[in-house]
């Protein structure tokens, strides 16, 4: 099955193939979304699961009064191609995921309405002119603002307080992987911590890079958000289980993979409240007058079952604010 043609069930709606579509007729309103992720990856699909669900709640239901067409993969090429077949089809509105999809869509539309979800720093990356008053025709929901990040390295320094050498895996090609150090390395010496920064593109140089890393008791590894690390999600979780190396992550779907804790915004809640910007929009407002958010849920999670595999005893006061806690 070609990752472009996937067909699954989300929240009892039927995501049409491309083959399916062509069969399709009638007028009704179309939704198309782009993501960087394929039919294989469970968390995205949790997550356009809340955002079909979401849309039904609204009474927007797939088949019957909207149609919805999802297409996406996680390489940078079949991403822009997917763009400009989603632009030819002519929708009434596009939901997109992350920097990597949302950018592709602006270079090819500057008319039809985009609604992002997951986008951090969207003002840097050029994708809006202010939170307040995004202009164009996009807008949508952040993940989280820069000074989130230094709490990472504090959570990090909670669970495991022997580490003094931490890498930061980021993504430096965009605002956000800079953005994202740039706090952490703001609170690093009151906590006497020695930062190294970890640029890499592909698997091998992550993991090159990560083994080459750890290689004392005393060190520790953030992960910070970008499409990048939730395409190699797997191996920043196994590698560093492997080297005993404790992690911090930036989102819950990491912990549930295996890793050790996280904490950062809902992105799960984006998307519900993404489907509520592409009812208005269907309803006839306009992006340009839709505020760009931040998050209104964090969520901190712990895997005891790693910690454990770590030998890192997880403070009480850590596993007391916890808002899940994986056994």
């Amino acid at each position: 099955m070609r990752r472009r043609e996937f067909v699954t069930f989300l929240a009892g709606a039927t995501v049409w193939p491309h083959m399916a579509r062509a069969q399709q007729s009638g007028a009704l309103p179309k939704i198309a979304v782009l993501v960087p992720f394929d039919a294989t990856d469970s968390p995205y699909n949790a997550r356009i699961a809340t955002f079909i669900d979401a849309l039904g709640k609204l009474g927007r239901i797939n088949g019957r009064n909207v149609r919805i067409d999802i297409r996406g993969a996680r390489n940078p090429d079949e991403i822009h191609q997917f763009a400009a077949e989603i632009i030819a089809l002519g929708p009434d509105v596009i939901l997109a995921t992350g920097v990597s999809t949302v950018v592709p869509l602006q270079q090819l539309t500057h008319t039809v309405p985009i609604i992002f979800a997951a986008v951090p720093d969207p003002v840097g990356a050029g994708i809006v002119a202010s939170l307040a008053h995004p202009g164009g025709n996009v807008t949508g929901f952040t993940t989280f603002e820069y000074g989130l990040s230094g709490k990472w390295l504090e959570l990090l320094k909670e669970v495991a307080p022997r580490v003094t050498r931490v890498a930061v895996f980021r993504n430096s090609a965009i605002s956000a992987g800079i953005g994202q150090f740039a706090a952490i390395q703001a609170v690093a010496p009151s906590m006497g911590v020695e930062l190294t920064p970890m640029d890499v593109r592909d698997a091998n140089e992550i993991e090159r890079a990560i083994s080459a890393f750890a290689h004392t008791p005393n060190d520790g590894l953030i992960v910070t958000g970008s499409a990048l690390a939730a395409a190699h999600r797997d191996l920043l979780v196994s590698l560093p289980a492997k080297l005993s190396l404790p992690t911090v992550y930036n989102e819950r779907s990491y912990v549930a993979a295996g890793g050790l804790i996280s904490y950062g915004p809902d992105i799960v809640d984006e998307y519900r409240l993404a489907a509520g910007y592409v009812d208005r929009i269907l309803k006839g407002e306009k992006p340009a007058d839709l505020p760009v958010q931040n998050p209104t849920k964090y969520e901190l999670v712990i895997n005891l079952k790693t910690a454990k595999a770590l030998g890192l005893g997880v403070p009480q006061g850590v596993i007391a604010r916890a808002d899940e806690v994986i056994q």
